[in-house]
Parts: structure tokens; C-alpha cells; sequence
């Protein structure tokens, strides 16, 4: 496996060679700077830890600004460790979005948009009791009822209700590489991708 960290810049559409319109995400993926270096050894598991995103000196405290300094770089906003790297790379390293080819498949992880509270018809798609009769002027997107009364007497785990809705992490798998601009940093996927513009993403392969 293999990855880089990257931002999700925002979605449009290119035209393949038979004119279809086709809806992407553009992705500004990486540099990112190899911060450290897991190894079996020493810490029981084989991992990179990428850095990406520079920190300013005035948001660093002492220990990051450490921990940095080992790799030859600034601080980081955002650091992930990626597991059994396919590539060998040593502390400093740098890792471009060349990484990637056009064609390929990737995932693509990142946190999905928050929405709030929200009602049953919104988080479960749920139908609401659907008639206006006998005076239920206000049951439109209603749940209905949640459980029985003297048994179980209680309601069981997991119940669809209404709640807190998104700021979960989610992952799309099998997303098409269409375009790399080396020179840019940027990375064209086929479809959409979890998250805001400007929030960041792990792309994987």
C-alpha cells in the first residue's frame, strides 16, 4: 500500500474522447515530506509518517518543532502514517503526486461533510406516515413508532432515529485516476470524494 496526504481543491467535469461529460474532484496531493520511519524492529509495526501542509513557527510547539527538525523540514499541519509502504524511502524524503498514474484506481479517505441535527427522513430516508388525514397536520416526516410498550420495555440499540448527521470518516473506494499535472500538484479522480473543499484527504492505492 501506498499514499499521499492531499487537499480537496473542489469538483467539475472534463470530456473523454467520445464527448461524454464526465463529473470529477480535483485534489492538490502533496508534496509530502517523510517525517518518520516506522520500522519492526523498533516499533513493532512497518509504517512512513508523512507530513503535509506547512505550519507556521508561531502554531508550532517546541516538541513538533523537534520531531520536524530530524526530517529536515518545517512543521506540518497535517501528519498520517501510511502502512506497509510499497516504496522504500528514508527520513526527509519527498513524495510527489507522481506517485500516481493516470488510469490507475485509488480510495480515497477523508471526513464527510457535518450536517447537524437532523430528522429521520434526512439521516435514514425514511417516508414520514405519508397521509393527512384524521387531523395529523403535523406527522408529515414523523418516525412513527420506536418500540413495544410493557415488553421489552425499552428501546433496542441502534434504532433508527433522528441525530447528529455527518463529520463521520469515509472512504470511496475504486475512484479512476484521469489526469496527473505533475507541475501543479494536482490529481483528477473520476466522481466525488467525502468532504468540504479545502479539507484533506488520504489517497491510497
Amino acid at each position: 500500500m501506498s499514499g499521499l496526504i492531499g487537499r480537496k481543491i473542489g469538483m467539475t467535469s472534463i470530456f473523454d474522447e467520445n464527448g461524454k461529460n464526465i463529473p470529477c474532484t480535483v485534489i492538490e496531493a502533496g508534496p509530502c515530506v517523510v517525517t518518520q520511519v516506522r520500522t519492526k524492529e523498533v516499533d513493532g509495526y512497518v509504517a512512513l509518517q508523512l507530513g503535509f501542509d506547512d505550519k507556521s513557527e508561531k502554531q508550532t510547539v517546541k516538541a513538533e518543532a523537534s520531531h520536524f527538525k530530524k526530517a529536515g523540514t518545517v512543521a506540518k499541519k497535517k501528519v498520517v502514517e501510511i502502512k506497509e509502504f510499497v516504496e522504500e524511502h528514508k527520513l526527509g524524503d519527498v513524495i510527489t503526486v507522481e506517485l500516481f498514474t493516470e488510469g490507475e484506481f485509488v480510495d480515497v479517505q477523508g471526513v464527510s461533510k457535518g450536517k447537524g441535527f437532523q430528522g429521520v427522513v434526512k439521516r435514514h430516508g425514511f417516508g414520514g406516515v405519508g397521509q393527512a388525514t384524521h387531523g395529523q397536520h403535523n406527522r408529515l416526516r414523523a418516525p412513527g413508532s420506536i418500540g413495544a410498550s410493557s415488553y421489552p420495555s425499552r428501546v433496542f440499540k441502534g434504532m433508527r432515529m433522528a441525530g447528529r448527521m455527518g463529520g463521520d470518516n469515509v472512504t470511496v473506494q475504486n475512484l479512476k485516476v484521469l489526469k496527473v499535472v505533475a507541475e501543479k500538484n494536482l490529481l483528477v479522480v473520476k466522481g466525488a470524494i467525502p468532504g468540504h473543499n479545502n479539507s484533506y484527504v488520504i489517497i491510497q492505492k
